[in-house]
């Protein structure tokens, strides 16, 4: 007799399709939050298992902040072709002209804005839910959210009004002017996301892989140029890969990767060996925080 055994990924997979497919079940307007990473990537992927041999049936809703990279940009628009599926753009800079939104003057980040501009499109199209990627392992505030996470007609969010979630029985009634926002990605890791990634052999933007990119720093930290951000005559450009210039990039990440093996007492190759005159030594290792030539303990001298 054969037993049915899922592993941790195919849980974790057949829980969030159960939930997506209580979402189309429960609520009339529902929006599926797709911006074209890693997290929605998934995300997406899971309404398509949900609901093969038909189409998603909802649309997908992203709020441009303006400072999304354009990779990420070119592949949303994409999927959303090769699915056939309705895709919604609402631009935070909109919401500004509007007076939806109100930047803080000197705040460079758009990330609060993204708020009030999604509100403003769950109004418009009267969606009364919306599914995002968020996860309980990014950080304390989502770490309180449930499955399904209640907003009032303000938007805003209690943890200390939540439903109960009882087993995977779900209270999806909100009323007009209410929503809910559904998280089925809630139990993942990162870990997770990439495994899944991984086996489902999911395509996912080139931004995510090193690529040289020319940046230039400015108040402490590297910045990318681009339309939104050029760089001004005063600032120096360089060439970078992975966060670090290219020339030194190397040295370091050799440098840091060599300590990392030291500290894990993994034998040192023999190019990392040297002797006083610079030559390799030859059949010696370093083996546990000790140097080992085929029998007595020795050091170099």
């Amino acid at each position: 007799m054969s037993s049915y055994h899922l592993d941790h990924l195919q849980y974790l997979e057949t829980e969030a399709i159960h939930v997506t497919r209580e979402v189309a079940a429960e609520f009339e307007r529902p929006a599926l939050l797709f911006s074209g990473g890693k997290d929605s990537i998934c995300l997406l992927r899971l309404a398509e298992k949900a609901f093969r041999p038909s189409d998603i049936p909802m649309p997908l809703l992203n709020v441009d902040t303006g400072h999304h990279f354009p990779e990420l940009n070119e592949f949303r628009d994409r999927r959303a072709r090769e699915l056939g599926a309705r895709l919604i753009v609402r631009k935070v800079e909109d919401a500004i002209k509007a007076g939806i939104a109100v930047p803080t003057p000197g705040e460079v980040s758009r990330n609060r804005l993204q708020i009030p501009t999604l509100l403003a499109a769950l109004e418009e199209f009267r969606f009364d839910c919306a599914i995002g990627g968020a996860r309980r392992d990014e950080e304390k505030a989502r770490a309180k959210e449930r499955f399904f996470s209640f907003r009032d007609s303000f938007g805003q969010w209690d943890p200390k009004n939540q439903r109960p979630e009882i087993w995977n029985l779900y209270n999806a009634r909100v009323n007009p002017g209410e929503h809910m926002r559904v998280f089925p990605l809630s139990n993942w890791t990162e870990l997770d996301v990439w495994e899944y990634i991984k086996r489902e052999k999911l395509e996912v933007p080139g931004i995510y892989f090193s690529h040289t990119r020319k940046c230039f720093r400015r108040n402490g930290q590297w910045l990318p140029v681009s339309d939104l951000l050029p760089a001004k005559p005063n600032d120096q450009v360089k060439e970078l890969v992975g966060g670090e210039p290219r020339r030194q990039r190397g040295r370091h990440h050799r440098r840091n990767r060599r300590r990392a093996r030291d500290r894990a007492g993994f034998p040192r190759r023999r190019q990392d060996v040297r002797s006083g005159d610079g030559r390799p030594e030859e059949g010696r290792v370093f083996l546990n925080h000790e140097w080992t030539q085929r029998g007595p303990t020795a050091r170099p001298t």
